[in-house]
């Protein structure tokens, strides 16, 4: 299984998704910004990389809103999602193909990968 790390940056009552580059696996769907952590690194730290590397931008990560696992055809990830917000730059895509900012009744509007259902589940109840 692959230990995989991704952020939930709020703005307010808005959180950011970013959309996959057309030649990666799942494509164009939209997801949290994160990734794989490596050997040595707390998720936490794997997070800060993650998002130093695709957004430019320095994260305070806060609490963990939730883990999920998924078994995807080429790969199963259990996946920790943190709380985070921007303490230091402007997201910029260097990875992604558009990042949006939007709230939990937008989420319909959004075709997002598969493991990210339950996340996106419980923000639809928290309101939030």
């Amino acid at each position: 299984m692959t230990e995989v790390v991704a952020a939930l940056i709020w703005d307010k009552d808005r959180f950011m998704i970013c959309q996959r580059p057309p030649n990666k696996a799942r494509g164009l769907m939209w997801e949290f910004v994160g990734g794989k952590v490596e050997p040595g690194e707390t998720k936490e730290q794997a997070l800060i990389r993650e998002c130093r590397e695709e957004l430019a931008i320095e994260l305070s990560v806060g609490g963990r809103f939730m883990d999920v696992e998924h078994k995807y055809p080429d790969i199963t990830v259990h996946l920790t999602v943190f709380n985070a917000t921007i303490v230091n730059g402007t997201p910029q895509k260097l990875e992604h193909n558009d990042i949006r900012w939007i709230t939990a009744d937008e989420i319909s509007q959004y075709e997002f990968c598969p493991a990210d259902q339950a996340i996106l589940q419980r923000l639809r109840r928290a309101g939030r």
